[in-house]
């Protein structure tokens, strides 16, 4: 239990999306794991216990990172699949990046967890993808796109999903849990809410 005005002590390293990309398009996922490595040996430096990263896209470079991280990490697919095994929810519509929806995270973390994953059509996934960059990562927010996330998410559920994880950190300024068409899962949310339990109880 946290008293009150109390916390956990944190440190962040952030890292710009522009070092990120060149790495993502070209399927580069040691360049991935090495900006994840540098940062894990700030953050163990400065004496962190354990590392997280909200970005669901560099999961792709997890075995890399483990391979030589100085620190531990939680994965941020397997808090959401927890979450999602907590609630009962057998198969997961999941949106994220074009490198999250179309690459092995949730599919596999999720398939060995008994919950089978659901990427939206090519052309919604276009859609996705296409509003997180041009959009949402330059904080631009609107109904149509809104509108057209919603739309993804009711399709997805005409497929058979009982929830849709929302796995891209900008994401959630978008879909709102009260008008989705499907029960969310935020996976910012649902790591840093993780984080806190790791830290309170170690």
């Amino acid at each position: 239990m946290i008293g009150k005005n109390d916390h956990p002590r944190i440190t962040m390293d952030s890292i710009p999306l522009a070092s990120w990309m060149p790495s993502f398009d070209q399927g580069d996922d040691r360049g991935v794991a090495q900006l994840m490595l540098e940062s894990a040996v700030v953050l163990a430096t400065a004496g962190a216990d354990f590392a997280i990263c909200p970005d669901n896209s560099a999961h792709l470079a997890w075995e890399h990172v483990m391979a030589e991280t100085p620190i531990p990490w939680l994965h941020i697919a397997t808090v959401l699949g927890e979450e999602a095994q907590r609630l009962g929810y057998r198969r997961i519509g999941v949106l994220g990046t074009r490198f999250t929806m179309d690459g092995p995270v949730y599919r596999d973390t999720l398939t060995s967890m008994r919950i089978e994953s659901v990427v939206p059509a090519r052309d919604d996934r276009e859609t996705v993808d296409r509003v997180i960059f041009d959009e949402l990562v330059d904080g631009i927010v609107t109904d149509d796109s809104r509108r057209e996330y919603n739309g993804v998410i009711a399709r997805l559920a005409e497929r058979g999903c009982d929830a849709v994880a929302l796995a891209c950190t900008e994401i959630p300024l978008l879909v709102d849990p009260g008008s989705s068409p499907l029960p969310t899962l935020d996976s910012t949310l649902l790591l840093a809410r993780a984080a806190l339990r790791e830290a309170v109880s170690g």
